[in-house]
């Protein structure tokens, strides 16, 4: 039965992208980027001071569903799923593109005065500061974040290496082989994204700390690589691609991930807030304070509201999680809601009087995202959208629910 539903879909489906819609996908998101790069350029001449941070906000939106992208690829190694393998070259691609951003990190790393407080020479006379300064300083932060970025790229590149060869001999090899890099890339891949979230994040008021902060930056990686993955899918069927190798039961699967972490990202984020109310120290409870006042309480309360409340009941019945229109709307959605939830995080410290967005956060998106779309897009160059010499692939074509 499995190898007829498998025959039946290699005759439905073509899995190369013809030259000519490669091409055009390639033209698309080389205009995204480099439009967004002329903007980039226009704000770092005229405004440095918002330049920085929503640079920063851009660096770390992408970068986080780069992460998550790699580390679902890991998961998909270690417990050597089979009904994932149809979107794991998605997957795959996505996590591509990690070593993009030890480049995109450059710009950031010229503005570590204008971003990080630490930095400034006053911050030595700071009795707080001054016993965080071994850790806080220029060359030990452009070391920790270029190496981390440098090591998490090391495995996504060792990882796309071995399904890329596997496409070619069908190997068993590969599989193993891959298993054997991702179990200890997961344990890297968790430590190494915590050390970006203190550092990119959590420094920018080095007076405050959480040791949950980690945990949600890359459990909202996670939520924002599976939301991207969902349109991802979606985009490549309705231009008539994989329409029956990513099927219903395919989609299903992903909208209970989209669902379970929607709770996760929940759960650490109310964890975090409850502990620091519950022990109500004047150290801790500032940073909630800044975004309780003025306008930024609005956009707490469409967090609770748009990144868990609206989402949780929506994609808690089955039927709903089966509906590709109601999984591409909620998943451009908590893309939206993960823009706002880093906002949320980065941009008090900029503006604590009040909620501000400039047009140089939207060229920042363009410019990170639309690099990281060309590294993703140019994956499928004459390559397949599928890992068509993994062994288990036969299973992910019969793949159905029970």
């Amino acid at each position: 039965m499995a190898h007829t539903h498998h025959d039946h879909a290699h005759k439905a489906d073509n899995y190369f992208l013809p030259a000519g819609t490669w091409t055009s996908g390639r033209n698309a998101f080389a205009f995204v980027a480099l439009a967004g790069w002329l903007g980039v350029a226009a704000g770092f001449l005229t405004d440095r001071k918002e330049f920085f941070p929503a640079y920063l906000v851009a660096f770390l939106f992408f970068l986080s569903i780069g992460i998550g992208a790699t580390f679902y690829v890991m998961v998909q190694h270690l417990t050597g799923s089979a009904w994932s393998v149809t979107v794991r070259r998605l997957m795959e691609s996505l996590m591509r593109s990690m070593p993009v951003f030890v480049v995109l990190f450059i710009p950031l790393a010229f503005g570590i005065h204008e971003l990080y407080h630490w930095s400034h020479a006053e911050a030595a006379k700071d009795p707080i500061l001054s016993q965080k300064l071994s850790y806080l300083n220029d060359k030990w932060f452009l070391i920790r974040n270029f190496g981390v970025l440098l090591i998490l790229s090391f495995f996504a590149t060792r990882l796309w290496s071995h399904t890329r060869k596997q496409d070619e001999s069908g190997s068993l090899q590969h599989t193993f082989a891959a298993e054997k890099w991702s179990a200890p890339g997961v344990i890297v891949l968790f430590l190494g994204g915590s050390v970006l979230a203190f550092d990119l994040i959590m420094s920018l008021d080095p007076h405050w700390f959480s040791t949950m902060f980690g945990v949600i930056f890359l459990t909202g990686g996670a939520l924002a690589f599976m939301a991207t993955l969902i349109i991802a899918c979606l985009g490549l069927r309705r231009s008539g691609y994989l329409t029956h190798t990513i099927n219903e039961e395919h989609y299903h699967d992903l909208g209970k991930w989209l669902f379970a972490l929607t709770v996760f990202w929940a759960y650490t984020s109310f964890s975090q807030y409850m502990l620091i109310w519950y022990g109500n120290l004047p150290e801790e409870i500032l940073w909630f304070e800044h975004r309780l006042e003025g306008s930024w309480l609005w956009v707490s309360v469409l967090l609770v509201a748009g990144h868990f409340v609206v989402p949780f009941f929506a994609l808690m019945p089955r039927a709903m999680k089966r509906k590709r229109g109601v999984l591409a709307f909620f998943a451009g959605w908590l893309l939206l809601m993960h823009f706002v939830d880093l906002y949320w995080q980065v941009m008090p410290v900029f503006h604590p009087h009040g909620f501000a967005f400039s047009w140089i956060n939207l060229a920042a998106m363009a410019a990170v995202g639309g690099s990281m779309g060309l590294v993703f897009w140019s994956g499928f160059r004459e390559k397949p959208l599928i890992p068509v010499g993994d062994p288990r692939l036969s299973k992910a074509l019969a793949f159905h629910n029970v």
